[in-house]
């Protein structure tokens, strides 16, 4: 979900296809495994041999040339121009493979996934379609990413589905509209994340999550007082989620309410060691309570468990400088400044 004040997130609807496709371009080589699933065996037949390197593709275009092609041809050489990052070229070969037998279902996925890539989205939509259609349950990225095209053309019942589909949900249940909520707070349209929260609490009153959600949603506007209402609400549901603690600490926190801060800290860091946001938020807490050696000791766990993160390195600087450390001050107030500067998103051409 959308943390408040990410800087890396999209702000408007407009830049929403760019973080889409960010996003999409990590679940694709993350999880490439996964594109070709034991599910489908077409897939797994085709995958282990695919083409990588120059030589191999000069041949599968020799190959895929021939007349008649040789058989499979046409998909293997798409594949290899994929893996390789030439998408436009990988499209084509995914076309040439369509054309030689249209129920090839790899190259109908491949090259829904190709144009999306390539940031067309309302053409992808189509062959994600026909994925789905033929195998409803066969693969969970091509549903995601038809989710994804989905929202990017603004058809959110039909996202819905599609996310449904992937978490083999019912598309009108109340977690379908949780799951959709969760991704539009992502895409960075909170309005709408809202609306699906509401509609899951409707369908389950005391769906846990649901109030969490909107916590989040009015957190992102700072709107504290109906945050730390959704919060409480979500809490009497799903008392044992530590992050509802580390929310209740940030609205306590935002508030001047230091006390209630620190107890609801210590209670999501009791319930969850391995999160490094109540650490850092409690080290905060004490920075607030002019307290900065009981801030260094919750900041210094931080750093330990992720000495990347930038926020932790300058709330320690702060620490450090209240202590009079002047030199451990700028040594950490320098790394977060270095870490913060390599962290910026650089939009990088699809191709």
């Amino acid at each position: 979900m959308l943390a408040p004040g990410d800087e890396s997130a999209p702000r408007n609807q407009g830049v929403f296809f760019i973080w889409a496709m960010h996003k999409l371009r990590f679940l694709i080589f993350a999880l490439m495994p996964a594109l070709w699933s034991p599910a489908l065996p077409c897939l797994a037949q085709s995958a282990a041999p695919a083409a990588t390197t120059a030589a191999s593709i000069a041949t599968l275009q020799q190959q895929a040339g021939q007349q008649p092609p040789v058989k499979g041809a046409s998909r293997q050489l798409g594949i290899a121009y994929y893996r390789s990052g030439k998408l436009i070229d990988a499209e084509r070969a995914f076309a040439a493979a369509m054309a030689q037998d249209p129920a090839d279902l790899e190259s109908v996925q491949m090259r829904g996934l190709t144009l999306y890539r390539l940031g067309q989205p309302a053409a992808a939509i189509p062959y994600l379609e026909r994925v789905r259609q033929w195998m409803p349950n066969a693969n969970a990225d091509a549903n995601h990413v038809l989710g994804l095209a989905y929202m990017n053309a603004r058809r959110y019942d039909d996202a819905r589905g599609a996310f449904a589909a992937q978490y083999g949900v019912g598309a009108d249940s109340a977690a379908a509209y949780l799951l959709t909520g969760g991704m539009l707070l992502d895409a960075d349209l909170p309005e709408l994340a809202a609306q699906d929260a509401q509609k899951a609490l409707e369908i389950s009153p005391n769906l846990p999550l649901a109030h969490f959600m909107l916590g989040e949603v009015y957190l992102y506007k700072s709107d504290v007082n109906h945050a730390l209402e959704q919060f409480e609400q979500e809490r009497a549901i799903n008392p044992t989620y530590p992050a509802v603690y580390d929310r209740l600490g940030d609205v306590y926190t935002r508030m001047g309410q230091y006390q209630q801060a620190q107890e609801a800290l210590t209670r999501a860091i009791s319930l969850d060691v391995s999160s490094t946001g109540p650490f850092i938020q409690m080290g905060k807490v004490f920075l607030r309570r002019g307290d900065p050696e009981s801030a260094a000791m919750y900041l210094q766990h931080a750093e330990k468990m992720d000495p990347g993160n930038y926020i932790t390195h300058t709330l320690l600087g702060q620490a450090y400088r209240g202590m009079g450390k002047e030199e451990d001050a700028k040594r950490e107030l320098d790394a977060a400044s270095q870490i913060h500067a390599s962290s910026q998103l650089k939009l990088q051409p699809v191709q």
